[in-house]
């Protein structure tokens, strides 16, 4: 696919984000409806942790035999990435088939790049056969580009505090958005959550007599020395640590097991064998990735290691800093380095604030072609938190600052943002 497409799409709505589902379902109905026509769909919202959730079930579904629609943003290297058919990302020449007759169909009538692009993701997806569909919110929930499905399962990951300029400035508020993927006859798996956001979820589900299968009521999951055991009152598992790194990953793939659960009860044939499966396969980029080939992999001192994470508000690094702080038990522990860049829109210091006590250094970096922090203006919120940061104007040189001014070895950490790790996997190969 050509990038001249995605241009013109772009030019289709002056607004990157326009909340709202007016556009969307005129489209859809001048193409016929598409999203009527797909398997099975689980619908997914939250503020942290939806990309995992969807990873885990994706290889879950995919280890018992199934084939798998997948619809997630945003990507981090090729468009391609969001849209998987039947469990490969979508080909060049099937993007511009499906993009070109949605743009025909809306004959330059304003619509967003999301929304668009959404629609299209939906008519490759009923034109091949699957036997499941995992849709990733965008934004929020009740007024979501993606909330024109007919869900047979919902799931809301944690809800925390980001894009409060569109959702809100309170916890219920933006758990209230959330909650609006919630439909009539299809249950709701609810990951962990803080008592304000689970009260508005609850009071979301009562309105509408939706079944909640609740993280901590209805389920439980206790992490153990070799992995995390999943209980509720149909099954109890043992099973081993996810593939992904990190803790908060056992509370991801326990939510990605409660609704394998409700998968299994509508009757997918999801057992104990594919969950582990899964678990053991799961793959998620730049969630706490380590990188360990490349260029930039390769510029390093030997004994040095290089991690991503795409995480980018105060919920990520809370999560991000409890890593630290476990990388910081470990015998022979590395001295850790953050390279970061981050939006604006970001609350760049309450990012960082949780991982300004683990970190000896920080390079701020920009984000080339998005509305991001400056490296000066990135190192003044890093100051701001007691962190030692210094400028820098790209990846490279940040690394190669490093290198020459540390003794080795060490460890890198590159986050503040999706955009940015997407950068860096592309640089690194």
């Amino acid at each position: 696919m050509d990038d001249p497409v995605l241009e013109r799409l772009t030019r289709l709505h002056p607004k990157l984000i326009d909340l709202g589902l007016e556009r969307i379902e005129r489209l859809l109905r001048a193409m016929g409806d598409p999203q009527f026509a797909l398997p099975p769909v689980v619908h997914v919202a939250g503020t942290n942790g939806k990309g995992s959730l969807v990873a885990y079930l994706r290889a879950m579904a995919e280890a018992a035999g199934y084939r798998v629609h997948v619809y997630t943003s945003p990507h981090l290297v090729r468009f391609n990435e969001r849209i998987r058919v039947a469990g490969t990302p979508i080909a060049d020449e099937l993007l511009d088939e499906v993009l070109t007759e949605c743009e025909r169909a809306n004959a330059d009538q304003p619509i967003t790049f999301f929304e668009i692009t959404t629609v299209a993701a939906f008519l490759a997806f009923a034109r091949t056969p699957a036997d499941l569909a995992l849709i990733e919110v965008g934004m929020g929930g009740r007024l979501d580009t993606t909330n024109v499905v007919r869900p047979g399962l919902t799931a809301i990951t944690p809800v925390g505090f980001d894009h409060t300029q569109f959702l809100g400035d309170t916890l219920t508020k933006i758990a209230g958005e959330k909650a609006g993927i919630l439909k009539r006859g299809a249950p709701g798996v609810i990951g962990r959550q803080r008592e304000e956001s689970a009260r508005a979820i609850e009071a979301r589900a009562r309105e509408l007599g939706v079944p909640l299968f609740r993280m901590g009521r209805e389920w439980q999951v206790t992490p153990g020395a070799l992995g995390f055991r999943y209980e509720s009152d149909l099954a109890t598992f043992d099973l081993p640590r996810p593939a992904l790194a990190g803790a908060h990953q056992l509370d991801n793939a326990a939510t990605a097991v409660a609704c394998a659960e409700r998968l299994q009860a509508a009757g997918f044939a999801l057992d104990e064998t594919a969950i582990r499966r899964g678990l053991a396969t799961v793959e998620w980029p730049a969630r706490l990735q380590r990188l360990t080939r490349g260029p930039l992999v390769d510029a390093l001192p030997s004994g040095c290691e290089l991690w991503l994470d795409g995480g980018h508000n105060e919920d990520c690094g809370i999560v991000l800093g409890n890593m630290a702080r476990d990388w910081a038990g470990e015998p022979a522990a590395l001295p850790l380095h953050l390279i970061f860049g981050m939006l604006t829109t970001k609350d760049a210091s309450g990012f960082l604030r949780p991982l300004a006590r683990h970190a000896r250094s920080a390079r701020a970096v920009p984000i080339e072609g998005h509305a991001a922090y400056t490296p000066e203006q990135a190192t003044a919120r890093a100051t701001e938190v007691g962190l030692d940061c210094a400028p820098a104007p790209d990846v490279s040189n940040a690394l190669e600052d490093l290198i020459a001014g540390q003794t080795p070895p060490f460890r890198v950490l590159i986050c503040g943002s999706l955009y940015l790790a997407g950068t860096v996997l592309a640089k690194n190969g």
